[in-house]
């Protein structure tokens, strides 16, 4: 970008003596760390893509480094959400410097719903290109996680900032989330949360920030990543049905995917619904989760929804927190015709 196309601010104390002059310790028990790098906080604005003319939502800013890079990039608007009312000083100095407007908004992110936030003319059509709205985060490590899978079940539903159409998302992450975010099959770090972001994103790791350019330095190094919702998702199917399907198939991770496949029904017709199930999904019993690409994920997860349509309250079963399975219909398997085992259930 040439010097023409960013904008200066105002002379301002620089972002280092601000936490000095205030006091704003990190706190650990936020998992904050500051990055104080100017050369890495421009490349992860950069990463977003240009973010000229377009509305931007930074989540975390804390002192207002990559704020600062933000506003240089001439958006045309700036909302800023932070839950540490510490950085209050910091960041109203910005936003009575910045020549964009800045909005600051307190808030905690996970429980933030950004439905109404941005410029209704900004919105895009889901099937059209993505709308001039960028989120953008240096996000502590204790958020990152639970934050996306909330993100990705918005970007499923069509909802919060995923009303305007496919907004992009730049993020970071503990180096070794981001690398199984990315993951492909065969590989140690395919994991559940790969296949939960590839279903509904193209997910791009863009670079790595060593944990030495943080104050105070993380014990990990730190992964940029950038995530664009897909026009169509691979799997086409409810967030929590995929979201436990997954989850239940990547509970034995490291054994054959039928010991997973199992946890989705009671212990009377565990075996065989689950051996029906991956007959039905055309997927061997012996092969392992990490083997397993998205679309074999999919022919589970609607052999899955063929097994609850017949039987509803398999959907309401919970491996991990039914402590009995006693109170489940009884089950009989009738093993008369050698050929094909029938199931009946007992209702209540």
């Amino acid at each position: 970008m040439s010097v023409s196309q960013i904008i200066r601010l105002p002379p301002l104390p620089s972002i280092r003596d601000l936490i000095k002059l205030y006091k704003l310790r990190a706190m650990k028990e936020l998992s904050q760390n500051f990055l104080m790098e100017p050369r890495l906080i421009s490349r992860i604005v950069r990463s977003a893509g240009s973010v000229k003319d377009c509305e931007v939502c930074e989540v975390g800013p804390g002192p207002g480094n990559i704020t600062r890079s933000i506003i240089q990039n001439m958006p045309s608007r700036v909302l800023i959400i932070e839950k540490d009312k510490r950085f209050t000083p910091s960041l109203e100095l910005l936003a009575e410097s910045s020549p964009v407007p800045l909005e600051l908004i307190f808030g905690d992110v996970m429980n933030f719903n950004l439905e109404q936030m941005f410029n209704e003319d900004n919105k895009m059509e889901w099937e059209d290109k993505c709308p001039q709205i960028h989120l953008i985060g240096n996000l502590p490590f204790n958020v990152s996680t639970p934050l996306i899978i909330r993100w990705l079940k918005a970007i499923s539903e069509r909802k919060s900032a995923w009303r305007y159409g496919r907004v992009r998302m730049t993020l970071t992450f503990q180096k070794e989330v981001a690398e199984r975010m990315v993951a492909p099959i065969m590989t140690k770090e395919r994991s559940r949360l790969s296949v939960m972001c590839q279903n509904w994103c193209r997910v791009e790791h863009k670079f790595n920030i060593p944990g030495r350019a943080f104050i105070p330095k993380p014990n990990v190094d730190v992964g940029v990543v950038r995530l664009t919702p897909l026009k169509k998702p691979i799997i086409n199917l409810p967030f929590d049905i995929i979201e436990k399907v997954i989850r239940s198939v990547f509970s034995y991770r490291q054994k054959h995917c039928i010991r997973g496949v199992e946890t989705l029904f009671p212990k009377p017709v565990r075996e065989q619904l689950a051996s029906e199930l991956l007959i039905a999904a055309a997927i061997e019993p012996s092969t392992r989760p990490f083997q397993l690409t998205v679309s074999e994920f999919g022919r589970i997860c609607e052999a899955y929804m063929s097994i609850c349509k017949e039987k509803p309250d398999y959907m309401k079963y919970n491996y991990r927190e039914q402590k009995s399975d006693e109170n489940w219909p009884d089950v009989k398997i009738n093993n008369s015709d050698s050929s094909e085992n029938i199931i009946s259930i007992n209702e209540y």
